[in-house]
């Protein structure tokens, strides 16, 4: 279930009437609009700027005193779908026609070692077990809902979410811009030992041994 869908009924309806106010609405407003008292709609205000999808924005003049103003945040805005993966499986198919699979492979593979490249490595002598657990914090800020996890004598990454499973199920391929990003933003080799897409429970992700400057820039 979506973040929005576990919101209530009048929640959604409030944050709606916001997405389409590009200026924001007022209390006033909602209350018109959502057919409710000022004092429930100043109650699901609070509970969804405690929550980071609504914030105030510039008051509006009356004639009188100004009235406040609300507006959804980013975060409110990413409650609503946005199909990403129509154009993205599209692309992907195009680049695929263009160059065949071995040429969409190098593509993505210098995508994601671009990406990860912008990411400072850790030093060769880090722990492992240190370089698994940024790797995590890093995968887990973009989606991934990564962990760092013990499996037998070494610490290995988890991932529970991956944010490209519609594409990788039509192109496993991009699996390599996964892999290719971990290389360059540790600066270890990154081994695949689990995936969601060959019917495993989670992604799971294994350091190895440090890449010498040639295995960098390959």
């Amino acid at each position: 279930m979506s973040a929005l869908r576990q919101l209530g009924t009048t929640q959604q309806r409030l944050l709606r009437q916001l997405l389409m106010g590009n200026e924001g609405g007022t209390v006033e407003g909602l209350c018109e609009r959502l057919h409710i008292s000022h004092n429930a709609v100043r109650q699901h205000l609070s509970a969804l700027i405690a929550r980071g999808y609504i914030e105030r924005a510039q008051s509006r003049p009356s004639g009188g005193r100004p009235l406040a103003c609300y507006r959804l945040t980013e975060e409110g805005r990413a409650l609503f779908p946005r199909n990403y993966s129509l154009i993205a499986t599209a692309l992907l198919t195009q680049l695929q026609s263009r160059f065949g699979t071995e040429g969409m492979e190098q593509l993505l593979r210098e995508l994601g070692h671009g990406l990860g490249s912008g990411e400072l490595p850790p030093a060769p002598d880090t722990p492992s077990e240190e370089v698994v657990k940024q790797l995590a914090q890093q995968l887990d800020a973009m989606g991934y809902e990564a962990v760092a996890a013990r499996h037998g004598e070494e610490w290995q990454v988890e991932a529970f979410n991956c944010v490209f499973h519609a594409l990788a199920q039509q192109h496993p391929q991009v699996c390599k811009f996964d892999l290719a990003y971990m290389e360059a933003a540790t600066g270890r080799r990154i081994h695949h030992m689990e995936c969601m897409v060959r019917g495993g429970q989670l992604c799971r992700f294994r350091v190895g041994a440090v890449l010498s400057p040639e295995e960098e820039n390959s």
